[in-house]
């Protein structure tokens, strides 16, 4: 009884689902509307990190891999023009793809390991760098948003995933590894803009992207229940993402 009283203190993955949109919404205000209100794209940062763990969560527990990948496809082609419309208020923007590409890029990261795990532990490993190389590299080919370090986010949630019933010792040796694998991919290798820091006589700068790492207490509070889900529910975190890009793109169209 204490344990499962415990659980529910947790979030759930409608939960999540419903922060990351949230976020999302708010840095895309910040980059269409909103430009003065930095704080906007700052807390949203943390907006990828969360649906990429989600993205890992679902490829896990899917009953129907193909069906989730069709899905995907089909939202990310029909996002393409609301996205080129948000971002360059243009119906064809070659250069930038909107990011249910990217997942849909991870989701066959992950099929690939994950056929691998019947291997030996020596084709695993060598298998998964090979596969996270190749997909890093096609990520930036085909100019999908978050380019291929919004791949390396999703295997790596995928990769450290640990079920409910872990001890506690495994569980908190996979949370050290998320930190420092999201911390060596948003601040060593995406970097970008920088704000000064002064804390306690020491100065210094950290990039904005690093602001994702704030992600993982959130994430860490995810206690494997998948919430309200209802068709209502699911179809409605579908269509956020083309709608509100839609909105966003065609107001700024019309401005």
């Amino acid at each position: 009884m204490h344990t499962t009283e415990q659980t529910r203190r947790g979030l759930s993955s409608f939960t999540l689902h419903c922060i990351a949109m949230v976020l999302m919404l708010g840095d895309h205000l910040w980059a269409t509307f909103l430009p003065q209100q930095d704080w906007l794209t700052c807390v949203g940062r943390l907006a990828f990190p969360i649906f990429a763990f989600l993205l890992a969560e679902g490829f896990w527990r899917t009953a129907n891999l193909n069906k989730y990948m069709r899905r995907m496809l089909l939202f990310a082609l029909a996002s393409e023009i609301p996205f080129n419309l948000m971002v360059s208020r243009r119906i064809i923007q070659p250069f930038h793809q909107n990011v249910l590409w990217t997942f849909l890029l991870s989701l066959i990261a992950l099929s690939a390991v994950k056929k691998l795990e019947t291997k030996g532990w020596v084709l695993r490993i060598a298998g998964t760098a090979l596969t996270a190389l190749g997909f890093y590299v096609l990520g930036f080919v085909t100019f999908v948003d978050y380019y291929g370090y919004g791949i390396l986010m999703v295997m790596l949630f995928y990769l450290t995933r640990s079920g409910q019933d872990a001890p506690r010792s495994v569980r908190m040796g996979l949370m050290a590894v998320q930190l420092l694998g999201m911390y060596w991919i948003n601040v060593e290798m995406m970097g970008g803009l920088v704000y000064p820091v002064t804390l306690l006589g020491w100065s210094f700068e950290f990039p904005r992207q690093g602001l994702a790492l704030l992600a993982l207490p959130i994430l860490w509070l995810y206690d494997g229940r998948q919430g309200l889900h209802n068709p209502y529910t699911k179809w409605g975190c579908y269509l956020f993402y083309p709608v509100h890009l839609l909105i966003l793109g065609g107001l700024l169209k019309l401005l």
